[in-house]
């Protein structure tokens, strides 16, 4: 097995120590999952699942991802009950499980060994080469394209998603090939305990402050996510973001090898010429001597950016051939709810998206902004998630929804999260109105009243862009249900 370095996490807190040595997911036991049908949990449950381990697991909400797990051989339970992890010899949980969970204290009470989601995915790495994508933004996308890329070439990595590849109805795969390619998750900083051979990093910005507390403290994270790579591995960074090109220099200080990407001149390899052509899109790339145009599936210059990390990755730091790895990213149809049509009727096209942080969303909407045109309005239904992103980031969510012609902003869907005291949704509306005066703005604080707002408003050539990362993606069929005059 490859040697990796030790790093020493200043993010553990009390819940996880994520500089502990990963276990040997053979040597797991029946593993048990804690709200198994969340995006995250339910990939590692069916890797683990396809690699021979037994798995349980409990869900508060009985979502369409039980029955799949079911039907992949997991035993699972809706709602959370102490005996349903009485037989497990390993119990496996995201950040988002309190600390009151009554499987969770059980579990405790017997010793049971208690696995964050990370290192239970961490654990079924063993020798294989891994590829940690890390970001703000970007991270699904780009770890789906990578994965699609190396498919194309006739490869097979195990992978694990933050949404389900459209190509393949699933969002993990245990791969035959030594390759795994992860979506690594910062928000609660258990993306150090990948020790990836390749790292990406799409962008470093301010987000989880609720965890992380301020920027200075996100940096570090990410310095500690750098510090993780093998020796001899491969950081590859956005040259257009600040954060990413300071994080960039930081490495290059300590002798790691970094290759940059993006629309900068500056950068190692270099996008320019981007081209929109509805629902797809092409850029011209050079990378070192070579310049090609690289054809996407999916619309929007932040796509463009993701292939192109994706492609630096695969090229640069797991040895694939160019062509074979455009050809692969060509072939990429997108991932679920990541700019995700969901149907037409009266004229009007209903596309639904999860961004939820402040870059996310203003990149959608330029991108949805842009395939509109002038033939049409851009109506977006935006829901706020977790009131400490609302109450950090109200005013840079607003600025970014402020290019549509009208937005319609839904209360803040909670996650994990207590309410706020004087914290909604209309705090986003307002720096709507701030960042753009007149701008048709309402907020709808009833989730089941939001659907019939939509449809009156819509009207042919409208795109309708649902956003959030919450249950906003549920008003997009309502809405054409509606259009449609159906009951």
């Amino acid at each position: 097995m490859t040697a990796t370095p030790t790093v020493e996490h200043p993010f553990a807190g009390a819940r996880f120590d994520f500089a502990a040595p990963v276990p040997d997911a053979a040597g797991l036991g029946r593993v048990h999952f804690l709200a198994i049908g969340g995006a995250g949990m339910s990939g590692v449950a069916r890797i683990m699942l396809a690699r021979g381990i037994a798995v349980t697991g409990s869900d508060a909400k009985d979502v369409p991802v039980l029955r799949a797990l079911e039907a992949e051989g997991a035993s699972v339970w809706v709602g959370f009950h102490e005996g349903h992890q009485e037989r497990a010899d390993a119990v496996v949980m995201s950040s988002s499980i309190r600390d009151d969970n009554v499987e969770l204290v059980a579990a405790r009470e017997r010793g049971v060994p208690v696995l964050h989601r990370a290192q239970g995915l961490a654990a079924l790495m063993g020798d294989r080469r891994p590829v940690a994508v890390a970001g703000a933004n970007g991270k699904t996308t780009t770890t789906s394209l990578l994965t699609v890329a190396l498919q194309g070439c006739g490869l097979d990595p195990s992978f694990a998603v933050g949404g389900e590849l459209a190509k393949h109805g699933t969002n993990a795969h245990d791969g035959s090939d030594d390759i795994f390619v992860v979506e690594a998750d910062e928000s609660d900083g258990s993306f150090v305990v990948y020790h990836p051979e390749v790292a990406i990093v799409t962008n470093v910005q301010p987000d989880h402050l609720d965890f992380y507390l301020n920027f200075t403290v996100v940096e570090a994270a990410y310095d500690a996510f750098v510090a993780t790579i093998r020796p001899g591995g491969l950081l590859v960074t956005c040259a257009d973001d600040a954060g990413s090109r300071a994080l960039a220099d930081r490495a290059r200080t300590r002798g790691t090898r970094v290759i940059t990407y993006g629309f900068d001149a500056g950068a190692d390899i270099v996008l320019a010429d981007h081209r929109a052509d509805g629902l797809t899109s092409s850029v011209i790339l050079t990378d070192g001597g070579a310049t090609r145009r690289m054809s996407l599936g999916v619309p929007g210059r932040h796509n463009a950016l993701n292939a192109a990390a994706a492609y630096a990755a695969a090229v640069h730091g797991l040895g694939q051939d160019p062509e074979c790895i455009l050809a692969g990213l060509a072939s990429f149809t997108g991932t679920r709810r990541r700019f995700e049509p969901k149907g037409e009727a009266g004229g009007v096209v209903v596309i639904d998206d999860y961004a939820h942080n402040a870059g996310k969303v203003a990149a959608v909407v330029e991108t949805a902004k842009a395939l509109v045109g002038d033939t049409g309005r851009l109506v977006v239904v935006f829901q706020p998630h977790l009131y400490s992103r609302t109450r950090d980031f109200a005013a840079e969510l607003g600025a970014g929804l402020a290019p549509a012609d009208e937005v319609v902003v839904m209360d803040v869907y909670a996650a994990r999260e207590d309410p706020v005291p004087g914290v909604s949704g209309e705090l986003v509306a307002d720096a709507v109105r701030r960042a753009r005066p007149g701008a048709g703005v309402r907020y709808v604080p009833s989730w089941s009243d939001v659907a019939a707002v939509v449809a009156d408003l819509a009207r042919p050539g409208d795109l309708v862009l649902t956003v959030g990362a919450g249950d906003v993606t549920m008003i997009g069929p309502e809405v054409l249900r509606l259009l449609r005059g159906e009951p």
